[in-house]
Order: C-alpha cells, then structure tokens, then sequence
C-alpha cells in the first residue's frame, strides 16, 4: 500500500474528490438526456427489430398521410404508444349504478382477481337505499382495457368515466442513467479509500461515499415506485344504487303509527311539564309567597299604628251653611231675650 507523505499529498486527494464529483454530475445529466432521447424518439425513426411491428400504423385515408413520423398538417410527430420500453402510468375513476351493492362487489372482485388485479382499498358510507361503496383496485397495465369492460358489464347505468395517464418513461432512463454514474463514482472513492492512509483522509472519502450511497439508494426506490406505478394501474370504482322517485320516498317517509308515537310522546311531555310546573310551584314557590305576604301584612299593621292620624278640621271662614240646613234666624237685639 503506498503511503501518503505531506500536504502535497492531500491536496491531491481532494482534488481528485472534487474532479469526480464534477465528472459523475456532468456524466449522469448527459447520459440520461441522451438515453431518455433515444427511448423517445418518434415512431416513424429507425426501432430496434423487437419494437419495429408496433410502430406501424394504418394510414387515413381521408387525410392521405398518415405516418407515425408526423401529423399531415406538418405539426409535432406523433408517439406509438404500443412500444413495449414505454412506462404509462394509468388512473382511473368509474361511478356505476348497480342493483345491489353486496353483490356487484362480489362480482367485480372476482373479475378483477381473473385478471391479475387486486383490491387494495375500500370503504363504505350511507345506509339503505343511499349506500355507497367505493373500491380501489390494482390493475395489469395490459389488461386495463378488459378490466373496463367487466366492470361496466356489471352496472344497470354507467353515471360517470375518467381516466388520465402519465408517460414516466423518461424519468425512469433518466433514474437509471444516474444510478449508474453514482455507481461508478462510489467505486472510484473506494479505490481512493483503498489507497489512504491518514485518518482526516479516511474520514473525507467516507462522507463523499455516505453521501453517494444514499443518493443511489433514494434514487433506486423512486425508479422502483414508478416502475410499479406503471406496471399496475389504479382504477377507483364507486357502487350506488338507483334514486328512488320523490313520491315513493314520500311514501316511505309517512307512517301512521310512528305520527301516532312522536304526538303521544308529544302529550306525555307536555303533562310532564305541567306537572313538574305544579311540583315546583307548590314546594318552592308557595312558601316564599307565604312568607312574602306575612311580612306585607306585619309592616303595614305596624306602619298604621306608628302613624299619627290628622284631626278633622272644620268649614273654613266666610263659609256660610249649605243648603238644605235649615232656615236663617235673625240676629237678636239688645233688651230681647
């Protein structure tokens, strides 16, 4: 093992740290940008024998030229969907009208298990005739089309369709391309590991390949997920039933004898009240009324005795007698009796 000696030498190492740094970033953006054009590259190029029938398509008549290379108004080409190496994400979203919830499920349960799909959630809201289920299943990107067609054969009415896909195959030549450079510059700070001897140097290129390591890592789980993604596709089912007309849930809703309970409990609470009113008032509020009046009736005895009561004060003068008091005497004279 050769040795390290002096400054010189670690100045070196960390040069030749930074180089690679540089020269992995450069490569894994370069090598992913020209394999993820390749991979994309229109249907009317040159395709290796395996993808040469797919690209192929029929010509329109209507138009006169219909070739995959590009549209015949001269717009941007077009893309052959069939070619095995493309990564489509599919999802979807499905309402169905069904006569019977328990059994529609069921059924679509068995049809999705025949063709190679799971169910991978489900959940259940509502009771009687307003039940939803809602489903979701896990579906072979190739037998996405058959899986429709089952479960539309299951429904009295199709009340809702979506479906959306997403092309990852770019992203995921693009995941490799830089997991592979990443992997070449780990094995690069290992022959450098190799070759050092100082503990400060050991410690730098064990940072550099920590941190490369779990680049690759996270790299490789998101190639992984989406590789997944688009091996199975995602179609999310929900199961109601038919809407009942208004007049038959008006029916529905009219019972004579549940009218009859909510009056008589309507009654019961009322003499309920009224009795506990009367309970109330005679324990409660009797006494206090009782003790209230004692009390009015002592003050005013008591005011009425404390009280002086004014003398009666007669006519005032000038004030003659009034009529009807008897007649006028004269005023008698000197000498007479």
């Amino acid at each position: 093992m050769t040795h390290f000696a002096g400054p010189r030498t670690r100045h070196s190492l960390l040069v030749a740290l930074a180089i690679l740094a540089v020269v992995g970033t450069v490569a894994a953006c370069s090598g992913g940008a020209a394999i993820g054009d390749r991979q994309l590259e229109p249907a009317g190029n040159p395709l290796p024998a395996a993808s040469a029938a797919p690209a192929e398509a029929p010509q329109n008549d209507q138009s006169g030229s219909g070739s995959q290379g590009g549209s015949a108004n001269g717009g941007p080409p077009l893309y052959d969907v069939t070619r095995p190496e493309l990564l489509i994400i599919k999802t979807g979203q499905l309402s169905l009208e069904v006569q019977g919830i328990d059994a529609a499920l069921a059924a679509a349960t068995g049809k999705i298990s025949t063709l190679g799909g799971y169910v991978s959630g489900s959940e259940r809201r509502g009771d009687g005739d307003q039940m939803v289920a809602t489903v979701t299943y896990r579906i072979p990107a190739s037998q996405w089309d058959e899986a429709l067609v089952a479960l539309r054969g299951l429904a009295t009415k199709v009340l809702g369709e979506q479906t959306q896909t997403q092309d990852v195959t770019g992203q995921v030549v693009d995941l490799g391309a830089r997991i592979t450079n990443l992997r070449a510059t780990e094995a690069a700070l290992q022959a450098i590991m190799a070759r050092a001897t100082k503990i400060s140097d050991v410690l730098e290129v064990q940072s550099q390949l920590t941190d490369v390591r779990g680049q690759i890592e996270q790299l490789s789980t998101e190639r992984q997920h989406l590789t997944e993604q688009a091996a199975y596709s995602t179609l999310t089912v929900a199961y109601s039933l038919k809407a009942q007309a208004a007049v038959v849930v008006s029916q529905k809703k009219f019972d004579p004898n549940d009218e009859i309970d909510k009056a008589s409990a309507s009654l019961v609470d009322v003499l309920q009240a009224l009795v506990t009113a009367g309970i109330w008032f005679a324990i409660v509020w009797l006494p206090i009324l009782l003790v209230l009046g004692i009390v009015g009736v002592v003050t005013f005895l008591v005011l009425r005795r404390l009280v002086p009561r004014r003398p009666d004060i007669g006519p005032g003068p000038g004030i003659g007698p009034g009529p009807g008091t008897g007649p006028i005497l004269p005023a008698p004279t000197e000498g007479q009796p």
